[in-house]
């Protein structure tokens, strides 16, 4: 009689990680095409990557990347119309509205690594970064080690709060203060308020961020850069057809020169809404991924 319960409980058990395997995968061509909107999750103040110009208008390198990725499923799945939403995110819930549906593409600054991988895929870098520290001149500080015994701020939710701990754990029993700031703009204000003495960030925000202060010889960035990190498009996990079509896409971005015109529009030249520039030049690591773009992790960059 045991034998005899053996088979079926064992088709039942391969049954249910055959459903589990199909509900995993997910079409968001069929979704996007038979709704006939995307959505794009944006960021609100996430440097010249993306930003908002006023209430639902976002612009920046990255929102300009999806557009034009945009426009190829459009051009793939042969309709007539296709609306794009776009819908703000935040560091804390960028990632659950992408596995849950609500986001099919999101373009902000999002950095792709093993831990995120698991429950999120990503297209091809176009953009490698370097996390850094933005200090007041006034303060003295020219290194990270004069960060021990003074509050340091990053925004919750993003790998800069992973800098931030390894900071206090390298400080040799030293103590670090952290502060954490719900956005990138919260996070700036906070140093420029003298709340912490130094705000870790991406490099590009931390600039850009400057670059629209009311004072910007009054900050620099420290020159250590704490950990290099490929900012990249994130897609739902489990759905390889979108997934190929929208790496395709980057693909030919990289290749036909429009990435590295694209980052001289935003990084290099007067952006708006005030005209400054962030005055960023594509540094090599960025320069190498546009003539080879791949969608490793940042584990697999060295920090030199």
């Amino acid at each position: 009689m045991k034998n005899q319960l053996l088979l079926p409980i064992a088709t039942a058990t391969a049954l249910l990680c055959f459903l589990g395997n199909a509900v995993a995968q997910t079409d968001t061509l069929k979704k996007i095409k038979d709704s006939g909107v995307i959505t794009m999750g944006v960021r609100d103040g996430s440097g010249a990557m993306s930003y908002t110009l006023g209430p639902g208008v976002y612009t920046g390198f990255h929102v300009e990347v999806c557009e034009r990725v945009i426009a190829d499923v459009k051009k793939a799945l042969g309709v007539q119309k296709l609306d794009v939403k776009y819908l703000l995110v935040t560091p804390q819930n960028r990632i659950p509205l992408v596995q849950n549906g609500t986001v099919d593409i999101e373009c902000g600054t999002t950095t792709n690594n093993t831990a995120r991988q698991k429950d999120v895929a990503f297209a091809p870098t176009l953009y490698v970064e370097g996390v850094r520290v933005a200090v007041k001149k006034a303060s003295g500080i020219t290194s990270t080690s004069q960060l021990i015994g003074k509050t340091v701020g990053a925004t919750s939710g993003s790998t800069a709060v992973q800098q931030l701990r390894k900071l206090k754990r390298d400080g040799g029993g030293g103590e670090v203060g952290e502060l954490f700031a719900k956005d990138n703009s919260e996070g700036f204000l906070l140093l420029e308020s003298d709340r912490v003495q130094g705000f870790i960030a991406d490099g590009q925000i931390l600039a850009t961020l400057i670059s629209k202060s009311k004072d910007p010889s009054q900050y620099e960035l420290l020159d250590q850069v704490l950990s290099v990190e490929p900012i990249a498009i994130m897609l739902p996990k489990g759905d390889p057809g979108f997934k190929k079509l929208v790496d395709q896409s980057v693909l030919a971005i990289a290749q036909s020169g429009e990435a590295a015109r694209l980052y001289d529009k935003w990084f290099m030249k007067p952006i708006p809404p005030s005209s400054l520039k962030v005055g960023l030049p594509p540094n090599a690591l960025t320069q190498a991924a546009w003539k080879g773009p791949s969608d490793k992790p940042m584990e697999a960059y060295e920090v030199k």
